[in-house]
């Protein structure tokens, strides 16, 4: 990478944003920082990031800007518009951006950075922020492949695999494919462990049934873990697994394939956020399943 590329901007420094920008500022780039969140541009300071007052002044004279926003309408907002971030930012420069939002407005953004000259990465990544400060997240890519290979180091900085997927929106595609898997593998964790509690199983004899048989992906051993102490401490909440549901839906319906089982867990988060649990872990599936069976806390 040129010098120039050393310089980062990062916009949008939350719970996955800030350490994002953090280790990349350990890797030996200089990042300034923008969030609308006074006190998260503070956290920021604390860390050592310089910060900025605007959107526009974090890229001013830097090739790279860096995004991490939490739905469409953050993604428009922060992009679109006379001043955005596409209109901020210089031609040949490079646009990577990390959240979980429709293709359609990424689209969006993407037209908008074509026009201007500027090379736009779709990178959501996957993972969460407990582990966000490991490195430990992967990363899907599509946009200009030439851009991708010019900043691939920038991306090993901060996520331990890249994978590559094409010229348009497949990264979009892939992240939600990824979420509707996890969406749907904690509803039928739920429905198996309240079913084993109600044959008479203890519950931590059916969490190591789990981990020993033939079910035991990363997925479930990574949420065995927290329920064996009834720990739903949120990781990613039920309401943001319930908008991530909504984009999966209506990427569905774009692209004419029926998902029945996302529209059905996507009532079951439904029931947990009208139900209080909207920022409770998304695996709070399991308590909305034993309130469903009469089932109260198990023996610990």
């Amino acid at each position: 990478m040129t010098d120039t590329t050393r310089h980062i901007a990062f916009i949008g420094i939350g719970k996955m944003g800030l350490p994002m920008s953090l280790l990349i500022a350990k890797a030996g780039y200089r990042v300034a920082a923008f969030d609308q969140s006074a006190a998260r541009l503070n956290e920021a300071r604390e860390n050592g990031l310089a910060v900025a007052s605007s959107p526009a002044e974090a890229v001013a004279s830097r090739a790279v800007a860096i995004t991490s926003l939490p739905d469409d309408a953050a993604l428009r907002a922060v992009m679109l518009g006379p001043t955005g971030l596409v209109s901020a930012m210089a031609p040949k420069s490079v646009l990577i951006e990390t959240s979980t939002v429709s293709a359609e407005a990424s689209a969006e953004v993407g037209a908008a950075a074509q026009a201007r000259g500027i090379a736009y990465l779709r990178a959501p990544v996957s993972g969460n922020a407990s582990i966000v400060h490991t490195g430990a997240l992967s990363c899907f890519v599509s946009g200009p492949r030439d851009a991708f290979e010019s900043v691939r180091p920038l991306f090993a900085s901060f996520t331990r695999s890249q994978t590559y997927l094409g010229p348009g929106e497949e990264a979009r595609y892939a992240k939600l494919a990824v979420n509707l898997l996890i969406a749907v593998s904690a509803a039928m964790m739920a429905e198996s462990l309240a079913l084993a509690r109600k044959g008479g199983i203890g519950w931590h004899d059916i969490l190591k049934v789990l981990d020993d048989s033939a079910v035991a992906s990363p997925m479930v051993k990574y949420k065995t873990a927290p329920l064996r102490t009834r720990d739903f401490e949120s990781t990613f909440s039920c309401k943001q697994m319930a908008k991530d549901l909504d984009l999966i839906l209506g990427a569905g319906h774009a692209v004419g394939v029926p998902l029945q089982l996302a529209a059905q867990v996507r009532e079951t988060y439904g029931a947990l956020v009208a139900q209080g649990d909207g920022e409770t872990d998304f695996i709070a599936t399991v308590k909305h399943l034993e309130r469903l069976s009469g089932l109260g806390e198990p023996k610990l």
